[in-house]
């Protein structure tokens, strides 16, 4: 078949689904027949916009140039849109963000090798934080005619088969026949209602143009896989109620599976008398006010969390993976008798000793176990001494960081002059951010140590932390996600100078496809996280300081287009500033210098314990010691 008629064959194709307003439409109404001649390419994105997959954004090379014409058929017919930017690393960070904040499905595409490489380092962060995005990535030929450029230059197969389903779930397409299955098992990994994730889509460079000689459409498979209900009984309602009831102090321990299932949980906490911690991913699941929540836990957690967790006798997990940091490398829980783990997953549910596993949707089991509680005696109460004591620690942390809001500056010797400190910006930022109906993205690193104790999210997602991967510069591309979707929202970017200077793309694709948000930045001059880490174990500091000096603001008005501001040295300056880029329509920029010393009132401090460094012989020993 000849270029020009495949071309006029894809077009007409994709004008008929355009028309009848979808494939499935198209399919039934008969203008689209149900055997086609075409290629792999094409049947790709058919089945990709069979699941609602519309948006595409990477970095062509010469191991996709077929799915790019596709893509350019499709798009000039009005089905998909694709947006070309710097870096494959940078078009992860916003086909995450997009499907995070919005539901709306978006395919990273690149070439062979480095491409597809940068693609896979920033996948860490949907994997980590459970969250489905799609990856079209060029692959070496399937006929071994001999060393493919870009290709991991070893004489065996499919090694980036191997690597990339390392880090997700992965379908090499050697075989252009198997694309419906290639497509399902993807449907399955990003629509996964508990525990979605990247599906990376290997396409043989040779493969990808093959003709389908009349290929069933119906082929391209339909339908995301099913919510659980309720974990099965057999006893463990009973067998929960009791430990609930024994218990002297309950823990709720409310992860990021269960971020849907907050009125659930606050009836739970007043059924068993319980306090909660809250995970970063999960925070507004109950609201920051809520006078039973002691907000995090772990080594950067808060002195009221820790408090909870190492008194609790009692633990409730719910959706929690149990990272180390949450859970102080499984120390965190020293006087607990016992747990109760509701969780989708067999693996998290039965992470802890002594535990009740309860494998199930969380709300829906939720839903039964308050259910039986209330059948039995439960424990509501205002005025425990539980919860009484927690409260006590809880207005001492909250006093703790308001000292801190209450002294926005401090001498830096850096600066050579008063400088606002992290806690002040970030919680006048935050609390800006929700009165301007604005959502916040943390990035890595110091900035994303102190927004976790900071953050007073009311409703979920109001903010977005990659505390699973902690990803640097993950925030700033996040902001991309604003011009891909469908339905924007302006949104706040708080990052660190460390963290915009490792992807700093954004300042020039956000300007290119209209990206509505601003990146506060905060500079240190300094690994900030690091440092603190270093100090508490070693007492000193090795190359994690920055003396460079540089100028963002002009480094950002070198961007036509970007709005480039100055923070200033006051708050009442920062917020001035904010108000200015709200206003602009399209991507600014706020520098503000932050204090980088060793003055407690410049931050917020880490607590509890972490299996790093020249701590780890302890937190292990405490670990078998405690034996859960």
């Amino acid at each position: 078949m000849s270029k020009e008629s495949l071309a006029q064959d894809r077009l007409a194709r994709a004008r008929a689904i355009h028309t009848a307003g979808g494939v499935n439409e198209a399919l039934a109404s008969g203008a689209l027949p149900r055997r086609v001649d075409l290629t792999l390419s094409e049947a790709l994105v058919l089945g990709l916009l069979r699941q609602d997959v519309r948006t595409f954004v990477g970095v062509f090379g010469h191991g996709s140039t077929e799915i790019g014409e596709v893509l350019r058929i499709y798009e000039q017919a009005g089905l998909v849109r694709s947006f070309g930017v710097r870096n494959e690393t940078e078009a992860t960070h916003a086909a995450t963000a997009l499907r995070w904040t919005t539901g709306e499905k978006a395919c990273v595409f690149t070439s062979i090798g480095p491409g597809a490489l940068n693609a896979l380092a920033g996948s860490l962060v949907p994997a980590s934080n459970g969250i489905g995005v799609y990856f079209l990535l060029g692959d070496e030929t399937s006929e071994d005619e001999g060393p493919n450029m870009q290709q991991i230059p070893k004489h065996e197969q499919d090694l980036y088969l191997r690597m990339f389903a390392t880090m997700g779930a992965a379908y090499a397409l050697h075989t252009p026949g198997a694309v419906g299955v290639a497509l399902r098992r993807g449907l399955n990994v990003v629509d996964h209602p508990y525990r979605a994730g990247p599906f990376f889509m290997l396409l043989p460079m040779n493969q990808q143009a093959a003709m389908m000689p009349r290929f069933n459409l119906d082929e391209l498979p339909v339908g995301a896989p099913p919510h659980l209900g309720p974990a099965a009984d057999e006893g463990r309602y009973a067998q929960a109620v009791d430990m609930i009831l024994a218990a002297e102090r309950v823990l709720v321990r409310v992860g990021g599976g269960a971020r849907y299932a907050g009125a659930e949980i606050a009836n739970l906490l007043d059924l068993a008398d319980g306090v909660a911690t809250i995970s970063p991913i999960a925070a507004g699941a109950i609201p920051f006010s809520h006078p039973r929540n002691m907000t995090l836990a772990g080594s950067k957690g808060s002195p009221c969390g820790n408090y909870a967790s190492e008194e609790a006798d009692l633990i409730i997990a719910l959706g929690t993976r149990a990272v180390c940091q949450s859970d102080s490398s499984r120390t965190a829980y020293p006087k607990a008798r016992h747990v109760i783990n509701v969780n989708a997953d067999v693996e998290a549910a039965t992470h802890y000793n002594r535990t009740l596993a309860m494998v199930g949707d969380i709300s829906a089991t939720l839903k039964v176990l308050n259910e039986a509680l209330r059948q039995r005696s439960p424990k509501t109460t205002t005025t425990s001494p539980w919860l009484a004591t927690c409260a006590a620690k809880r207005q001492e942390w909250d006093a703790f960081r308001q000292a801190r809001y209450d002294q926005p500056t401090l001498f830096d010797e850096g600066w050579g002059t008063e400088v606002l400190t992290q806690p002040a910006v970030i919680k006048a930022a935050t609390d800006w951010a929700r009165t301007n109906d604005t959502i916040t993205f943390f990035d890595a690193g110091d900035v994303q140590a102190n927004a976790m104790q900071i953050s007073e999210d009311e409703t979920p997602y109001q903010t977005y932390n990659d505390s699973g991967a902690s990803f640097m510069g993950f925030a700033g591309s996040a902001l991309l996600s604003t011009a891909l979707s469908h339905k924007p929202k302006y949104a706040l970017a708080i990052t660190g100078d460390g963290s915009l200077t490792m992807t700093p793309q954004i300042l020039f694709d956000g300007v290119r496809h209209g990206a509505q948000g601003c990146i506060l930045l905060l500079d240190n001059r300094a690994m900030g996280a690091i440092v603190g880490l270093q100090q508490a174990q070693y007492g000193v500091t090795y190359t994690t300081a920055d003396a460079v000096d540089t100028d963002y603001v002009a480094l950002a008005r070198s961007v036509k287009g970007l709005l480039a501001l100055d923070g200033g040295n006051t708050i009442a300056d920062m917020l001035s500033a904010l108000n200015h880029a709200r206003e602009h329509r399209g991507l600014s920029l706020i520098w503000v210098r932050v204090y980088g010393g060793d003055d407690p009132m410049g931050a917020l401090g880490a607590y509890g314990r972490w299996n790093v460094g020249n701590w780890c012989e302890d937190t292990q020993a405490l670990r078998h010691e405690i034996g859960l």
